[in-house]
């Protein structure tokens, strides 16, 4: 949306700074996250009373009725009606007529592209590769906010990613809402192994990087393709949210945690320096100490690199909401501070295991005296060079060290 706008000729600028156009893009996956788009919204007026509001957006989708009753919201937009974002505003502009423009998402068949290159840093491009969710987990609302699985053409995608090298961007990562699903949708027989084949045939991209990935994805036959593709990336974020099997259940993830264990030790094998990230729910409804415990011990026994912790915020509309023995917010904070105390005790002991070893960094950003990149397992790397220009570059790096959230060391070779 931000490059729609600088593509019709205005001038972006920082939030807190005077506008005359806010877009407040929402998030709607927690009751905290909607609460905190309210107060965005309820800020701009305060910033400036004249400036015209348009929401859009995962809240905007699910409670338009709700947001079309706050007076100072000028336009609410729809996931859909993104693309239209500027069209939009330059209307209301016209009418000063407010508008609610949000249509049923369950009903759409088709991802919907802004027609715009990929939004892309300045060593590395986001592809979205699909929309959309089936998996309906009983804490989620994102399906209803999202839409079915919704994917895009391989030749579509090819064709983003083969601009993006011209811009000369050495990594991918590919994204979506659940992109173990891709192809779930096409008649033809195609799934996420089949287009990652093809993006490793581009010449200039270098690396290519998964996003969140659901663990049922991954099997024998999988990986086996997978680990052919010399470019990918050799970190995963598998979402896990629980490791106890009764609550997996109740959260309706569809796997087991001896079928997720199955999964990491396949990865495991077959990338040696593998980095194995995840996301966990604490204070699920029904979360026993029992139950929280067997979570523990599991995490502490699949040995991931990072672990991102999440306390379980109830979600009016889904399941989850309405159940029974919710968790207090005591206990939820005891058992993530617990989580958070392993996590980062499995990362700096996995960084430790990288000191006076050569790894391969891709130099992304100068931090005062450093440049920080990245490997390929994701760890970040903080290397001290005055040598300018070198951005974008894919270097070898002699670890010395663990530094800040990550390592540092010196250029052996470029």
């Amino acid at each position: 949306m931000r490059q729609k706008f600088i593509e019709n000729g205005y001038e972006i600028v920082e939030f807190e700074e005077k506008a005359d156009i806010y877009i407040i893009n929402t998030c709607t996956v927690t009751n905290m996250s909607d609460r905190k788009s309210r107060q965005i919204i309820r800020r701009v007026k305060d910033i400036n009373k004249s400036a015209i509001l348009a929401v859009t957006g995962c809240y905007a989708q699910v409670a338009k009725d709700e947001l079309d009753k706050i007076e100072d919201i000028d336009v609410v937009i729809g996931n859909i009606e993104k693309k239209d974002v500027v069209k939009t505003v330059e209307n209301f502009i016209k009418t000063n007529k407010k508008e609610n423009i949000v249509s049923d998402i369950m009903k759409e068949k088709y991802v919907v592209e802004f027609e715009v290159a990929a939004y892309t840093e300045k060593t590395r491009a986001v592809v979205k590769v699909q929309d959309g969710c089936d998996r309906f987990c009983s804490y989620c609302i994102i399906p209803y906010a999202r839409g079915r699985v919704r994917s895009r053409s391989v030749q579509e995608i090819i064709n983003e990613i083969t601009e993006i090298s011209k811009q000369g961007i050495k990594e991918v990562v590919i994204t979506g809402i659940h992109i173990a699903s891709y192809g779930k949708d096409f008649k033809e027989d195609i799934g996420l192994i089949d287009l990652l084949k093809e993006i490793n045939k581009i010449e200039g991209i270098k690396r290519i990087r998964l996003g969140s990935i659901e663990p049922t994805l991954i099997d024998e036959k999988f990986i086996k393709e997978l680990v052919k593709l010399e470019k990918i990336c050799d970190h995963f974020h598998l979402s896990l949210q629980s490791g106890c099997d009764e609550t997996l259940k109740r959260m309706n993830r569809r796997y087991t945690t001896k079928e997720f264990e199955n999964c990491t030790n396949l990865i495991k094998n077959n990338y040696p320096n593998v980095a194995l990230t995840t996301d966990i729910i604490v204070g699920f409804p029904g979360e026993t100490k029992k139950e929280f415990l067997e979570t523990y011990q599991y995490l502490d026994k699949i040995d991931f690199y990072k672990m991102h912790i999440f306390k379980y915020s109830p979600r009016k509309g889904t399941k989850a909401a309405l159940m029974e023995n919710q968790i207090d917010g005591n206990t939820k904070e005891l058992r993530s501070n617990k989580l958070l105390e392993l996590s980062n005790k499995k990362e700096i002991e996995h960084n430790k295991k990288y000191i006076e070893k050569v790894v391969s960094v891709l130099l992304e950003e100068r931090e005062g005296e450093f440049i920080k990149g990245h490997t390929t397992n994701y760890i970040n790397v903080y290397v001290k060079t005055d040598k300018k220009g070198i951005e974008n570059e894919i270097v070898d790096v002699k670890i010395k060290d663990t530094y800040k959230d990550g390592l540092t060391g010196e250029i052996e070779s470029m």
